[in-house]
């Protein structure tokens, strides 16, 4: 019996392994990439400090400020998609729907950085929206539920061979004593 569960645990394992092959691969890669975000300045912009704390700077001199960054090219309220506000280290970073970056002085909203914001991008690319929406739910969950099963069938084979290694040997033991 033990012989017929790790071969169908090998086809399995062989077929499912196919299958997600290129979900997975875009998975392990783009996590690889958020695991060192903070150590490329290209993936994520690092965060500026300033020796003030307490933000003091009104909505109106927020807009304002990023207004007067030509290459973020956000015009208005429309354009930005979150508001970042770092008390301890005196920033707020203002995000555009277009992955740009700027962080503000939290007390004279001086701009202290522009850059260009690569993680929104890895992440959805991790997790399957940057293809299509749907990609979420129909394609990266079942491919991270079939390398669930793909662990699965290792952990038989791996039974398996080990308990076929360990009769084989015992039975040599057995047939020389």
């Amino acid at each position: 019996m033990s012989i017929n569960l790790r071969k169908l645990s090998r086809n399995y394992h062989l077929w499912l392994s196919l299958v997600i092959f290129i979900p997975v691969v875009i998975v392990i890669g783009s996590g690889l990439l958020l695991q060192v975000k903070k150590e490329f300045d290209w993936i994520q912009p690092p965060t500026q400090k300033t020796d003030s704390h307490t933000p003091t700077i009104s909505f109106e001199q927020i807009i304002a400020a990023v207004q007067t960054v030509p290459n973020a090219n956000l015009r208005s309220w429309a354009d930005i998609d979150r508001l970042d506000v770092r008390p301890n280290k005196g920033v707020i970073k203002v995000r555009g729907k277009n992955h740009w970056e700027i962080q503000l002085n939290a007390q004279n909203a001086k701009v202290l950085q522009v850059a260009y914001r690569r993680t929104d991008t890895i992440e959805s690319i991790h997790d399957g929206s940057w293809f299509f929406e749907s990609a979420k739910l129909w394609l990266f969950l079942p491919a991270a539920v079939l390398l669930f099963v793909l662990w699965l069938t290792g952990l038989v084979m791996l039974y398996t061979t080990l308990k076929s290694k360990y009769l084989k040997r015992y039975y040599r033991l057995q047939q020389k004593g």
